[in-house]
């Protein structure tokens, strides 16, 4: 059975206290998953007019992932939603896509799902008042009127224990126009057909999202499969991935007034990606279609 690794632990002040960042990257750019474990007191973080002073530790999943020029690790949980603590749900129906860097430089995007209308326009947005929970330091705020707020924040945590399983060998790797230049197409084929999950990395996904795209970081965005299809004559596998979260590419990674996005993709390995992206302000979807350089990824 795969096990989970702490490869980086970060104290409340955000400090090394064991491992390394370059251990974080590696493993990531293997293709690692990644959760992060942190922990906090139920009167520090949840209600702060509270008197249960109860420790709870958490482990977030964090589905999608990020290397920015090659050395900066940052995930986002793209499947989440409110959870308000100890009882169920939060107050509103929403997505939570949390962010996480490696230097435990945090960030929140909530689109709303409950159809309420918009109150004010995209933009930056005067700082929340969080004095009864101090541990909290919002940075920047974002759309706050709007159906989809984000912000940039740290909350000091008890701890950060940054987790990798390390269970993915690298099948395939292509340019954008699917000339490949490692593994093959018949080892990706062999082992999905023997049910190995598919996960994909690719190259500048959300380059288009960047104020000057020629300026932008290089990335890579690593996202799982879920669906895939093999043309057998034409030895094409096509996919279909798991929701995917897309910001502003910057070190390190936030969010920001109209410089993220969310929907589905489907890749294939010549190159060839269909996007069904959706403007989080106003819920309507655009179709379109890119090209990207991809790494392909299959479990053991």
């Amino acid at each position: 059975m795969s096990t989970w690794k702490t490869v980086l632990t970060l104290n409340t002040q955000r400090e090394i206290d064991a491992g390394d960042t370059a251990a974080l990257a590696s493993a990531i750019r293997a293709g690692a998953d990644l959760r992060i474990g942190t922990a906090f007191r139920h009167n520090e973080h949840i209600d702060g007019t509270s008197d249960c002073n109860e420790l709870i530790r958490e482990v977030m999943d964090f589905r999608i992932t990020y290397l920015l020029e090659d050395r900066w690790v940052a995930g986002i949980e793209n499947l989440r939603v409110p959870i308000q603590l100890p009882d169920g749900f939060g107050p509103r129906e929403s997505m939570s896509f949390f962010l996480y860097n490696q230097d435990a430089y945090q960030a929140i995007a909530r689109p709303f799902l409950d159809e309420r209308p918009a109150t004010g326009e995209p933009g930056v947005s005067p700082l929340t008042d969080w004095s009864v929970t101090p541990k909290y330091h919002e940075l920047e705020n974002f759309d706050a009127e709007t159906n989809a707020p984000s912000s940039n924040f740290i909350y000091d945590f008890e701890y950060y224990h940054y987790k990798v399983r390390s269970n993915w060998t690298e099948v395939l790797s292509h340019e954008a126009d699917g000339s490949v230049t490692g593994g093959s197409i018949e080892d990706l084929s062999e082992a999905f057909l023997a049910g190995a999950e598919v996960k994909i990395a690719l190259r500048n996904l959300r380059t288009d999202l960047a104020a000057d795209p020629d300026d932008a970081p290089d990335h890579e965005v690593f996202v799982h499969m879920g669906a895939c299809y093999y043309y057998t004559d034409r030895r094409l596998l096509i996919a279909s991935a798991n929701p995917v979260v897309r910001t502003r590419p910057s070190i390190p990674l936030g969010y920001s007034s109209r410089g993220w996005d969310f929907g589905w993709l489907s890749p294939r390995t010549d190159g060839h990606v269909a996007r069904w992206l959706c403007d989080p302000y106003t819920f309507k979807f655009r179709r379109d279609a890119q090209r990207y350089a991809m790494r392909w990824f299959v479990s053991d």
